[in-house]
């Protein structure tokens, strides 16, 4: 587990390094939001940003915008050292995870650290699981592909038939193919699939 110090203070950002490894985290720091740019960590491994809110350069909100446009998975934790509504609010509403005003002490810390890997390791678990769905998609033919996009919208083996013009029984044969191509072994859990990487996502929205 990792945590990425992004703080000017050298002072308090040894004073947080210290204590997170002495809880077994692993810490990189960055006294500028330009330096953790450019030695961008990878998302891939649980881990947050501790985000000074007030930097040289380029500030705690500024690199969290830069950090979204580049499709970065980290979550933050904004530290400031004065209470500021305003900030708070865009950050937050910005996909900010936490918010903490200095000085810190472990009690709120550690806990809030504690959130923020759980988060990122949730989102990381879905993308795993959105890797494999499509894995497995990637392996049906492209008419178990037609045959898959009308089973998870309802269609009968009949109805699909008349879709494809097809005999029902090879429908069924299809359908059994996609089913363990899948690893699905219900529809319901075929249909869930599909949702997990957004196939239904356009019906939604033709319903709404």
């Amino acid at each position: 587990m990792f945590v990425h110090i992004v703080e000017d203070n050298a002072n308090f950002r040894k004073a947080i390094e210290g204590l997170l490894k002495q809880f077994g985290y692993e810490v990189s720091t960055y006294p500028l939001a330009q330096h953790f740019l450019d030695r961008l960590p990878s998302d891939d491994i649980p881990s947050c940003i501790l985000l000074d809110v007030r930097l040289p350069g380029m500030s705690g909100p500024e690199l969290q915008q830069r950090l979204s446009e580049l499709g970065s998975t980290l979550p933050i934790i904004f530290l400031s050292g004065y209470t500021d509504i305003a900030t708070t609010v865009k950050t937050m509403k910005a996909g900010g995870e936490d918010f903490l005003i200095k000085p810190v002490s472990s009690d709120q810390l550690l806990p809030a650290v504690e959130r923020a890997i759980a988060h990122h390791r949730a989102v990381l678990n879905l993308k795993q699981t959105r890797a494999l769905i499509l894995s497995r998609i990637a392996t049906l033919t492209p008419r178990e592909r037609q045959v898959f996009e009308l089973v998870i919208r309802g269609k009968t083996n009949k109805e699909i038939a008349n879709v494809l013009g097809a005999t029902e029984r090879t429908m069924k044969a299809h359908r059994h193919f996609v089913m363990t191509k899948m690893q699905a072994r219900s529809l319901p859990e075929l249909v869930l699939l599909a949702e997990r990487v957004s196939i239904l996502a356009s019906d939604a929205g033709q319903t709404s």
